[in-house]
């Protein structure tokens, strides 16, 4: 559908479109699912059910917009880091395809869109939305001053959380925070795996990241996360009264996480970007076993 309606546009619009399509990584949708799974997570669990729709598609229309914002703001941050990787110096704006200011006016404008969407929910997660789009613009800076840029993001990803709960209920309960903090050690387990892919060339660049920070330590460290991740996970269910259905699901994704380890275990290039791309399937196992157990109580 997309295809053909870009077919549809004269050459030069089609040509800038597809730029803000790239810009905005509309054309890699994996961000977005990684950002929408705990999304889905914290709908369900707030709503001990299947959740209103009005909120499911604001929130996972809100889900693809503040991640094509964050995308945008990222390579704006990123214009002069870009061009010295490999893997970044094609993107829109490092090749000159898009102009910085084009970016900031992609980014407000999707700002601008979510907020509206936010506007049909209620008082208090319209408060913290506010939090949500300064996470947002923060972290891309941030990988220039600490070498824990991948908690940020985490919490930049994660904040729809708080927003669901409070959108459902008025209140973000202690399961909210909980389930907050295990998707920052998500990110960062998944971010992780993603910056190992440009390590070498960071260094270089003078960016920072935890792949960077922990060095050869990077798959114990790993390992490491993913236990606590997967505790935390379990605390979730207990909390939430899940039963089998979601402990299965829990098994399942532990499966992943040994898989994932074990695959980047000579930390190849492909193999990272590999074990990054399957936290998706993670997500959604974990999303399922939160529907059946919510279902099937």
């Amino acid at each position: 559908m997309l295809d053909w309606l870009l077919q549809k546009l004269p050459p030069r619009v089609r040509e800038k479109a597809l730029d803000y399509l790239v810009l905005t990584r509309m054309d890699r949708p994996i961000g977005a699912l990684l950002l929408l799974w705990p999304t889905w997570w914290a709908l369900w669990l707030a709503a001990g059910d299947f959740p209103p729709v009005k909120l499911l598609v604001i929130f996972t229309l809100g889900v693809f917009a503040m991640r094509a914002a964050g995308c945008a703001i990222n390579d704006f941050a990123d214009r002069k880091l870009d061009p010295q990787v490999a893997r970044t110096a094609g993107r829109p704006i490092a090749s000159g395809r898009v102009t910085p200011r084009e970016a900031l006016i992609v980014f407000a404008a999707l700002l601008v869109f979510a907020f509206v969407l936010v506007l049909f929910t209620n008082k208090f997660t319209i408060l913290l939305s506010f939090g949500g789009a300064a996470l947002a613009a923060i972290y891309p800076f941030t990988k220039r001053y600490t070498n824990l840029p991948q908690v940020v993001l985490g919490a930049a990803f994660g904040w729809s959380i708080p927003m669901a709960f409070a959108a459902v209920s008025n209140t973000v309960p202690p399961l909210g925070w909980l389930l907050f903090i295990a998707n920052i050690l998500w990110s960062v387990i998944y971010d992780t795996q993603y910056a190992m892919v440009d390590r070498d060339e960071d260094i270089k660049a003078g960016a920072k990241s935890t792949a960077i920070l922990f060095g050869d330590a990077d798959l114990p460290i790993l390992g490491i996360l993913m236990g606590t991740f997967a505790l935390a996970m379990l605390f979730v269910g207990q909390r939430a009264n899940l039963g089998w259905l979601y402990w299965l699901a829990l098994v399942a994704a532990l499966g992943l996480f040994a898989w994932q380890l074990w695959s980047i275990r000579t930390r190849d290039r492909q193999a990272c970007l590999t074990a990054f791309r399957n936290n998706n399937w993670l997500g959604m196992v974990l999303w399922i076993g939160i529907v059946l157990a919510l279902a099937f109580r």
